[in-house]
């Protein structure tokens, strides 16, 4: 019994001091340590970065939308952008991030921008995710916050964190998000390897299956912009993807395209101050090679002709 009562000290005062170091920078204890975060996946990074006053815009998605840049949306709209990004991402992870962003912001968000891929046209109530993902970080229950901290990756966690706290000049993690993917897809062949840049070549299917709906992803989305402030402007993104997974017309890859086109723009029908950008359209930058690692991750050259379909629809909504 002695040593069951000093193991459930013990946890209890990990617990405690896990809360008061707060190791996410999530806002929730009592003391203020240092803003910011050491660098560190976006995953956890996101806690941080999402309660920042200092941003009054967001990107919100996976990697299909991760080379957008806050810095150049901010420049032609006069906002200040975040990239609360975090690669392999569905559905489920960014409306939790959506919300984490929403409900610490005492002033109303200027923008939201969501990338809206396949893996958003699915018809699993659910929303399963593929990777894991720390949703009790984001949590509204703060006694699933306090399950969520008793894990042995927070025992290497709190040493950075003091270390972080007492240090003059602390590398912090990039405040904005960003995170340009290119120079990773470089590394591992993608631009030279001819393997590689032949499945370009090959035909793949990216519409999502789902013909018939219904689209719960779509509704869950209406439902998180219902309770936002009506002055938030949502812009909803379909990324580019290369000409071999784009859609081919009369395939049931093409019908189920555009029954969920079809649902993500009666939501922006439906909701003022809400606009679609869809980039899964023939154009001809779709059609160059030279311009994509695979089939969904583009180069910096198609992300700033999104970011300027971005910044001219911020400018007519305005």
């Amino acid at each position: 019994m002695a040593l069951l009562a000093a193991a459930g000290l013990i946890l209890v005062a990990f617990v405690a001091v896990t809360v008061l170091l707060d190791p996410y920078d999530t806002g929730r204890s009592p003391l203020h340590l240092k803003d910011g975060v050491r660098p560190q996946g976006p995953r956890t990074a996101a806690a941080s970065r999402g309660r920042d006053p200092a941003f009054n815009a967001a990107i919100f998605g996976n990697s299909h939308v991760q080379l957008l840049s806050p810095e150049r949306l901010n420049a032609p709209t006069g906002l200040a952008f975040v990239s609360l990004i975090a690669p392999a991402t569905r559905p489920k992870e960014v409306l939790t991030l959506m919300d984490w962003f929403l409900r610490h912001h005492d002033q109303p968000p200027k923008v939201m921008l969501v990338g809206i891929d396949s893996f958003w046209c699915t018809a699993d109530p659910a929303l399963p995710n593929d990777k894991p993902f720390p949703f009790w970080l984001y949590s509204r229950s703060f006694r699933e916050y306090l399950g969520g901290l008793m894990r042995y990756d927070l025992l290497e966690e709190i040493p950075r964190r003091i270390g972080y706290a007492l240090s003059k000049e602390p590398v912090r993690a990039r405040p904005d998000g960003y995170w340009d993917y290119e120079a990773g897809y470089r590394d591992q062949g993608y631009e030279t390897n001819p393997v590689l840049r032949a499945k370009l070549d090959v035909p793949t299917e990216t519409g999502g299956d789902n013909v018939e709906g219904p689209f719960p992803a779509a509704e869950a989305l209406e439902r998180l912009m219902a309770a936002a402030p009506a002055e938030t402007a949502l812009i909803l993104l379909r990324p580019p993807a290369y000409v071999t997974a784009l859609p081919k017309p009369g395939t049931r890859d093409a019908a189920a395209d555009a029954a969920c086109r079809s649902a993500f723009a009666e939501l922006a029908a439906r909701r003022p101050r809400t606009t679609l950008i869809d980039w899964r359209l023939d154009r001809p930058e779709l059609s160059d090679s030279a311009l994509f690692f695979d089939h969904t991750h583009y180069r910096q050259p198609i992300a700033r002709l999104v970011e300027a379909d971005v910044a001219h629809a911020i400018k007519d909504m305005k």
